[in-house]
């Protein structure tokens, strides 16, 4: 049971306070969180807490008083608090919804868009906990209960200086289904369902060039147009390589535990219908062959960029990025492929593209140690972004997807993707 939510800035202030209980929070908490990261960040030569680093502090925390559960995105903190031992995943999985939901309602997330819309983040916050609880957590339902800011609410409210009404008068009758997560009469133009396969690849490689971690974290993303009560079964041609998988609650378990495939009554439009881990994997798409040799005041860097294992498509928008080590008071930086930009955190970005056929990317250039130092003494960490479209480099395949009703097949295939995640290259 959760006793409160607080929405932080990335500065600390505390931008929403919903008390879940009777039992009141106080705000200090939130200091003492603070507190916390900035001690973290003191210990790491850093005067203020940075989006990074608290992505990267553990998402449950013990204070004298309360367990903690943060989450980090877009440059607000999600932080809920509570003095019940709880089942970690349950708060955080939570503070992921909502912030999931609060993107979706109003257009993207940040410090402004929630300080603009006070008044809707306070009545999604309202319906999706009672008493602590989760109670209702599908947006297809709660865009019933509490209506999405628009331009004719917005001059309402620019007009008036109130806002406008945004609950709904009677409760949806899906509130009270045996399928919650789907309207009960659905309007829909197409009889159509997609199915996605976004996958993210994590890799680390060491210094002497050996894969030391490569794993994938995918989701399955559905967009359904379907009329009805649909019920459909998606089956996988190779299901033994899914690890660490999480469902939809539209699924049911008890197929998946038996033999292997999803049997579910999709929520009406877009929805992530499960995520899974692929580990073990044991090659990588693109590569990175950094080299840094300094003394007497200098350091020259080179780094060539090349496909290892070609994925069979078109590899798109790739940049590599990294931060200039402590010590460095300037950087004279070219590329014979693409752009390089050094930013005002000291984070050089070299955006390729696409890598041409003719020539492998090169970025090469000086960097000028301070005064007194001889030799740089930490070496930068590379990190690659990619997007590589119709590919799933996991070999995960999609085997069929059957719709029971109705009886026409609205079935439109499926799209691949995968994507750089933590994906760096050690030099």
């Amino acid at each position: 049971m959760l006793q409160c939510i607080f929405l932080l800035s990335e500065s600390g202030e505390v931008m929403v306070e919903k008390q879940m209980t009777g039992h009141r929070v106080d705000r200090s908490i939130c200091t003492w969180f603070w507190d916390h990261l900035l001690s973290l960040s003191l210990s790491q030569s850093q005067s203020q807490p940075e989006g990074g680093h608290i992505a990267q502090i553990s998402q449950v925390l013990t204070s004298p008083t309360h367990y903690l559960f943060q989450l980090y995105r877009h440059g607000i903190i999600f932080l809920a608090c509570t003095q019940l031992e709880l089942p970690p995943l349950m708060p955080i999985e939570f503070l992921s919804r909502v912030a999931d939901i609060l993107s979706d309602y109003l257009g993207g997330l940040n410090e402004d868009i929630i300080k603009d819309n006070f008044v809707i983040v306070y009545q999604i916050l309202d319906e999706m906990m009672d008493n602590g609880f989760p109670l209702t957590t599908e947006p297809n339902v709660l865009k019933e209960m509490v209506t999405p800011p628009n331009i004719v609410s917005k001059v309402f409210t620019a007009v008036t200086g109130k806002a406008s009404p945004t609950v709904g008068p009677t409760l949806p009758e899906a509130a009270a289904s045996c399928v919650p997560w789907r309207t009960t009469h659905p309007k829909n133009t197409t009889n159509e369902v997609y199915v996605n396969l976004v996958e993210h690849l994590h890799a680390c490689v060491n210094r002497e060039g050996n894969l030391r971690r490569c794993e994938v974290y995918g989701e399955i993303q559905v967009n359904s147009s379907l009329p009805g009560f649909p019920d459909l079964t998606l089956s996988f041609a190779n299901p033994s390589l899914l690890n660490d998988v999480r469902f939809h609650p539209c699924v049911r378990f008890r197929p998946w535990e038996l033999s292997q495939f999803l049997s579910f009554v999709p929520p009406d439009g877009n929805f992530k219908l499960m995520s899974y881990r692929v580990k073990g994997l044991k090659k990588i798409p693109i590569y990175v062959k950094p080299q840094l040799t300094s003394d007497s005041g200098n350091c020259r860097i080179s780094a060539l960029v090349g496909v290892k294992n070609d994925p069979g498509k078109t590899i798109d928008s790739i940049m590599v990025q990294f931060q200039l080590p402590p010590g460095i008071t300037s950087a004279d930086l070219t590329s014979n492929h693409g752009t390089v930009d050094i930013l005002a955190d000291k984070t050089c970005r070299w955006s390729i593209g696409q890598i041409p056929k003719d020539k492998l990317p090169c970025l090469s250039g000086n960097l000028v140690l301070e005064p007194g130092m001889e030799r740089l003494h930490v070496a930068p960490i590379f990190q690659v972004k990619f997007k590589i479209m119709g590919v799933a480099l996991s070999g995960l395949q999609i085997d069929k997807l059957e719709v029971k009703t109705p009886a026409a097949n609205p079935y439109k295939g499926f799209r691949a993707q995968t994507q750089a995640g933590d994906y760096e290259f050690r030099s």
